[in-house]
């Protein structure tokens, strides 16, 4: 099938079957079109899976290193990942960023509603500085799409973003914040009350603060935001799609993103009991030129109305293959 006609699916898929044959279809463009997928796949003697769990992931590691890309593309924009200095930053060559913008704006719809009622607050400091930010493009053309004049990057400013929101809901529109964890603490130290608003914190302390998990950083930013519920946003640099937690730490994806653990010790292996952790590995489909189908470093569970993450691998984690260890 054309690529254009496949395309054209993407946002349409609204049920397990028709994601099911959108991700095959997609898969054999990739396995003809992306030679380090392909690559991988012949690794693996994998090249004809007949479901989407039996399609093989990509780990995410090779972003770091290799041109994950379409042969015969060219990047109309590259997103590098956050990090240190001493870091090596993944790099996601984006060929179409149309697609992009349909994504972000699609899922956002799909969780919020229609980004003209709100007022955008972000708070990310380190993305900013870094350059070349996924989640800050993402947000910028959210902004805008909201028409209004508040909407904006804050650094630092608690007085100005306790007065952008006051006038927010004075002018009855809702109040959105996206946030960079360690940003959010910083903020909750304030004592700014925001408690009519949705606070959304992206992950990542950044080595600014002492790591903790979900359940212990939400409750800080509730108590000190004075917000009865705190949401999260799942995406990476190496995705154009992503999950969000409306509340409680449990993601949801829009319906052309899936999320499938693998086992922790057997990285071939989807089989994992619900509630159990294992590896997590997202199927993207609107990452149609690059790789719809990674396995990503974080740590999840299973469980009836989405999943949770429970942290990430470190290189003492990886048994079992030494194809996932590079």
């Amino acid at each position: 099938m054309k690529i254009d006609l496949l395309k054209e699916k993407i946002f349409q898929v609204n049920s397990t079957e028709a994601f099911n044959q959108l991700a095959l279809q997609i898969f054999q463009h990739q396995y003809q079109h992306v030679p380090v997928y392909r690559n991988w796949v012949d690794l693996l003697n994998r090249p004809a899976p007949n479901h989407f769990t039996e399609i093989p992931f990509l780990p995410i590691a090779f972003f770091k290193s290799q041109l994950v890309l379409e042969k015969d593309k060219t990047a109309e924009t590259t997103f590098l990942s956050s990090g240190t200095t001493q870091m090596t930053r993944s790099k996601h060559a984006v060929a179409d960023l149309s697609l992009y913008e349909t994504s972000f704006t699609q899922a956002f719809r799909y969780f919020f509603g229609d980004p003209d009622a709100y007022l955008v607050i972000a708070l990310l400091p380190n993305y900013l500085q870094q350059g070349d930010s996924s989640l800050v493009y993402m947000v910028q053309q959210l902004m805008a799409l909201t028409n209004h004049r508040l909407s904006d990057f804050y650094l630092e400013q608690p007085n100005r973003i306790e007065a952008a929101y006051l006038q927010g809901k004075k002018e009855g529109k809702k109040v959105i914040l996206f946030g960079v964890s360690y940003a959010l603490m910083d903020l909750a130290d304030q004592g700014i009350n925001l408690s009519d608003a949705i606070v959304v914190e992206t992950g990542g302390m950044k080595g600014r603060r002492k790591e903790m998990d979900k359940q212990a950083l939400h409750d800080y930013l509730k108590k000190g935001l004075g917000n009865p519920t705190i949401s999260s946003e799942y995406g990476m640099t190496e995705l154009l799609s992503q999950g969000y937690s409306m509340q409680d730490g449990i993601f949801q994806t829009p319906p052309w993103m899936k999320v499938i653990l693998r086992q922790t010790n057997d990285p071939l292996n989807l089989n994992v009991p619900m509630g159990k952790t294992g590896g997590v590995n997202v199927i993207d489909l609107a990452n149609i030129h690059s790789c719809s189908f990674i396995a990503t470093d974080d740590l999840g569970k299973m469980h009836e109305e989405g999943f949770t993450l429970q942290g990430r691998f470190d290189q003492s984690d990886i048994r079992g293959c030494n194809l996932m260890v590079f």
